[in-house]
């Protein structure tokens, strides 16, 4: 069964991206640090071989903001589009479920997604009609779906700890079957730093 990875990621300009991280890093640090992440998300949805793996950025892809950023070979790109967060996720989500049998909907902030728990929750995404992999912080970071419905991404409080929590209770009013994974670390606060992979802490985190 192909499932599409499409990873949602707006482009790591310094002052822009991780901005909640501007004050233990600096504006250069923390779009360095949003570099990383998101090179390191993509070159693990790849690995995973799990089917096409789409990059839906903001702004779209192309645009100058984009310019000084290489990215890994093979990736599917799409533009997010206007509107606020749950708007784009729901087109992206229709469109990705239009092209592929089940889709698994990802950010860039949770370094803990490696190729085997994407490929896990592929495999119980089979078995149901959602997957969802919560974070301490109330949010997700992982939504995989073989269904579509715009329930799951209106009036949704974004950037709360009531993400999860609410789309929970949507599914249950949709009725349909889903599957909950364990709770996963974002790095987007300065306390989050801690849980950065030990390999990225020190100078070699923030090079170019």
């Amino acid at each position: 069964m192909s499932t599409r990875i499409i990873v949602f990621a707006k482009a790591p300009l310094a002052g822009q991206a991780k901005t909640r991280l501007i004050p233990a890093l600096g504006p250069e640090g923390a779009a360095r640090l949003a570099r990383r992440m998101l090179m390191s998300t993509l070159t693990h949805c790849r690995a995973a071989e799990l089917g096409p793996v789409e990059l839906c950025a903001s702004p779209a892809p192309g645009q100058p903001p984009w310019a000084g950023t290489a990215l890994p070979a093979h990736i599917e790109l799409s533009a997010q589009g206007e509107g606020d967060l749950g708007a784009r996720m729901a087109r992206a989500a229709r469109r990705g479920l239009q092209q592929d049998e089940q889709i698994l909907l990802i950010g860039t902030d949770c370094t803990h997604l490696n190729p085997a728990l994407l490929r896990q929750a592929a495999h119980r995404l089979g078995r149901c009609e959602v997957m969802l992999h919560p974070t301490c912080d109330g949010g997700y970071a992982l939504l995989g779906l073989r269904r579509f419905s715009p329930r799951l991404f209106e009036d949704i409080p974004w950037s709360t700890d009531k993400v999860a929590a609410l789309t929970r209770q949507r599914i249950r009013e949709l009725g349909w079957c889903f599957y909950q994974g364990e709770c996963l670390r974002d790095i987007d606060e300065p306390d989050d730093l801690f849980w950065l992979p030990s390999q990225w802490v020190g100078a070699a985190m923030f090079a170019h």
